[in-house]
């Protein structure tokens, strides 16, 4: 049982596909975004108005969070960079002298191959051709003239 190409496209064609989100509902996400940063902005300004000391005081410690993070970043990139070294001296130093010994007995695999085959199996094959061709004359000479049809 077989489906043909061109049912497959004409039931593809047929099927509408619907949109996993309403147009309405990304218009109404829209406009809750903007109005909840507009919150916050509002909040953060009437806020520093009102608490100017504090807000200072947690820009700060922000500040010095921001200057860990990027400390920490910076810590974590000097060690991405390490295992980058390591991966590429791995690669050049374990598997490309793998690779190569792949390649040299691939090589000899091949070599092999061709000697076995030039030098055993053509003789035998050909010994055994004409084992099976003498012995049919053989048989047709001296055999039973009615088994001498071909099989």
């Amino acid at each position: 049982m077989s489906i043909e190409p061109s049912t497959i496209d004409s039931s593809m064609t047929q099927k509408t596909r619907k949109p996993l989100v309403s147009q309405i509902g990304v218009v109404l996400g829209v406009i809750v975004v903007l109005l909840l940063a507009g919150l916050i902005i509002w909040g953060v300004l009437a806020l520093a108005n009102n608490f100017a000391p504090q807000i200072e005081a947690i820009r700060d410690i922000l500040i010095i969070a921001l200057a860990l993070e990027s400390c920490l970043f910076g810590v974590a990139l000097v060690l991405l960079l390490v295992m980058v070294i390591r991966l590429v001296n791995m690669l050049e130093f374990e598997i490309k002298p793998i690779l190569e010994k792949t390649n040299e007995t691939v090589g000899m695999v091949r070599g092999t191959t061709t000697f076995v085959s030039e030098n055993v199996v053509k003789p035998v094959t050909k010994a055994n051709s004409y084992m099976v061709a003498t012995r049919r004359a053989m048989k047709a000479l001296f055999g039973d003239p009615r088994k001498n049809l071909p099989d």
